[in-house]
């Protein structure tokens, strides 16, 4: 059970591993106020949904169409969440392109193997379910992007882009890498590396030793195209063995793509997202699209029509890959939008698992790029929380 000293805990990213955390927290007993600070307009990260209050049968998860566990004992968080009807097991068929154009049902990449899971009426609903575990007692902060860090009189304070106060707490968890990594300064033209900064006031040889391996750390960039089609385009589509196709390493070089999901919706409509390749990313990496909430909160640069080159150039890969199954792939009068993930996919080591509770700092760190099993998939993000939960919980 936790001390009563543990006090106030600010966690920046309402992804996976920063909602299974308040969720785990909750459940060992830990009664102080929980703070969420997310850039989105709501929870998810990676498994979040695109919905639209203008078209309510509109459903797409454009990030992870669901998740994996492989290790032999499952997360504590999954039974509650099963049971609790937020997710349910994924029912779909996986197969892969392989170089030119070999189909091949039944293989995957190591995101198809062990259990599937998705989140049950979308993927959003995996950390609805999380967060309802956390139970009332949390504060969230939506659309609200944390710009800088500093330790003062014993609390850490986090301020917004024009150094307004946001909030403070005696605890702060990072579940993503963004205040932490350099990238920070490349993609953002940010003078500094938040954390890093705040820090150096700090000195704390594991903190720093932290810092040091997380700037290490290399990731992969995804651009995602979004396709809405009618009942009628969308039909052939729905009627594919498969709802997600997989490229291997020669496919993903001849066609630019990583993965096709096809989901259809309620209506009769059908959605299919096109997931980039990292090559095809990285050399786009300045297009952020018109839904980026980062790029909003920012006031970054429009695109000047760069979006409209990259949605067609997807558009284009698409349709090539598809034609030998449909006679009709063209996809120019169906809704598309761009979706950018600049730095989703964390790249093995990560950061050791040792390294994520630094108590003299009162800071910890939670997401895919821990180090252990489900590295770089849902199934790390959901055990990293619960693991830092469990660390926080012991002091």
């Amino acid at each position: 059970m936790p001390r009563l000293g543990l006090g106030s805990i600010a966690v920046i990213g309402a992804g996976v591993s920063g909602c299974a955390l308040a969720a785990q927290l909750r459940l060992l007993g830990h009664q102080g106020p929980i703070s969420l600070w997310e850039t989105g307009r709501g929870p998810g990260g990676r498994a979040s949904t695109r919905r639209s209050r203008q078209d309510p049968a509109l459903r797409i998860d454009h990030g992870a169409p669901l998740f994996n566990i492989t290790a032999e004992t499952d997360p504590h968080l999954l039974q509650p969440l099963l049971s609790g009807g937020w997710i349910e097991p994924w029912p779909g068929v996986i197969a892969q392109l392989q170089g030119e154009s070999s189909l091949r049902l039944g293989q995957s990449d190591a995101m198809g193997l062990g259990t599937l899971y998705r989140g049950l009426g979308g993927m959003d609903h995996l950390c609805q379910g999380l967060l309802s575990l956390a139970g009332e007692a949390f504060e969230a902060h939506y659309g609200t992007l944390v710009r800088f860090l500093a330790w003062q009189d014993g609390l850490w304070q986090l301020y917004g882009p024009d150094r307004e106060l946001l909030g403070q707490a005696q605890w702060l968890v990072l579940s993503s890498t963004l205040l932490a990594h350099p990238r920070s300064r490349m993609i953002f033209g940010w003078h500094d590396v938040p954390l890093k900064e705040a820090a150096a006031a700090l000195a704390d040889l594991q903190l720093d030793h932290a810092l040091t391996l997380i700037a290490g750390i290399r990731t992969e960039a995804r651009s995602n195209l979004l396709v809405v089609l009618d009942p009628a385009a969308g039909q052939p589509w729905r009627e594919f063995p498969f709802s997600l196709l997989h490229f291997d390493a020669a496919a993903q070089q001849r066609w630019g793509l990583q993965q096709i999901t096809i989901q259809p919706l309620v209506d009769g409509r059908c959605a299919v997202v096109a997931h980039s390749s990292h090559a095809f990313a990285a050399d786009h990496l300045d297009v952020y699209g018109t839904h980026s909430a980062v790029a909003k909160l920012l006031q970054l640069p429009p695109d000047e029509g760069r979006q409209e080159t990259v949605i067609a150039a997807l558009t284009a890969a698409l349709e090539a890959v598809m034609a030998p199954w449909l006679s009709r792939p063209d996809l120019g009068r169906s809704e598309r939008q761009l979706m950018r993930w600049g730095a989703a996919f964390p790249l093995a080591p990560g950061l050791p698992a040792e390294l994520i509770f630094c108590a003299q700092s009162r800071l910890g760190f939670c997401g895919d790029f821990i180090a252990g099993v489900g590295f770089g998939r849902i199934e790390g993000a959901l055990r990293s929380g619960e693991n830092l939960a469990r660390q926080l919980c012991s002091q």
